[in-house]
């Protein structure tokens, strides 16, 4: 079950975190990974550890805040059966200390990078009348966090689009959906949290894995396998949702 022989896979931010874990594990389930990320040299990396594991993989350097390079790569790669949003960038703030150059970069990356992709990928999907999108929301589009007034805004963007995506070409074999992370373990994360709260690196991790009511954050690999069943065939029923994987984080912290 949930096997991806025979398709093409595009993963962003494939790089490092959830999206490296998707890419690894798209390979292990037969698919042909095309690792895309800003950093070329994570992405290659991300490759040749696919290849260690007999996986086939293809590292594309992009910035999918540019839809001009966005078309390119999708034109080069011919389509793909199914896409993964998963590059995003974070931040800490509230409305009022959020400068309007944090709030576009939060909207360029997360959301118009978001579009970007889908706008690139959807005519080769019409055209096979078929195709899979996955787009990584968060727990910030089902409920108020403190202090994430940007990220917020960005990942409840994305909620929006995937329904719209899911409307619109449901009737050309296309599905869409979402998921909502909660706190996951990832370089980004320990990046974050040495950024925003320097000297207390662990004081904080302790304190952001506790918010979780299962006691601790997501491994990449677990966020992973959640997106592989929605993209795989078994899935071939679901569109238009949205999927919290939260340890808890939505119902049971009250």
């Amino acid at each position: 079950m949930f096997r991806l022989d025979g398709k093409k896979a595009a993963v962003t931010g494939s790089g490092s975190g959830i999206g490296k874990a998707v890419a690894h594990l798209f390979a292990k389930q037969g698919a042909e990974v095309f690792v895309i990320d800003v950093n070329e040299d994570a992405a290659d990396v991300t490759v040749k550890e696919i290849e260690k594991e007999n996986g086939k993989a293809v590292a594309t350097a992009c910035n999918v805040t540019l839809l001009s390079e966005v078309n390119d790569v999708f034109e080069k790669i011919s389509g793909v059966d199914i896409l993964v949003n998963s590059a995003g960038v974070s931040h800490v703030g509230n409305v009022e200390n959020t400068t309007e150059i944090d709030f576009n970069r939060l909207y360029d990356v997360n959301v118009k990078g978001v579009y970007n992709c889908i706008k690139a990928v959807i005519p080769f999907m019409k055209q096979q009348k078929s195709g899979v999108i996955l787009n990584l929301a968060s727990i910030a589009n089902n409920v108020g966090l403190q202090d994430r007034f940007a990220y917020s805004m960005s990942k409840g963007a994305v909620y929006g689009m995937t329904l719209s995506v899911a409307r619109d070409y449901i009737h050309d074999g296309i599905r869409c959906n979402c998921i909502s992370p909660a706190r996951v373990h990832t370089p980004f994360v320990d990046g974050f949290i040495k950024k925003n709260y320097p000297g207390k690196e662990q004081e904080m991790f302790e304190k952001l894995s506790r918010s979780q009511p299962i006691g601790r954050m997501a491994r990449p690999e677990e966020i992973a396998y959640l997106i592989l069943y929605l993209c795989s065939d078994e899935a071939s029923f679901i569109t238009g949702c949205d999927y919290p994987i939260d340890g808890g984080f939505i119902k049971l912290n009250n």
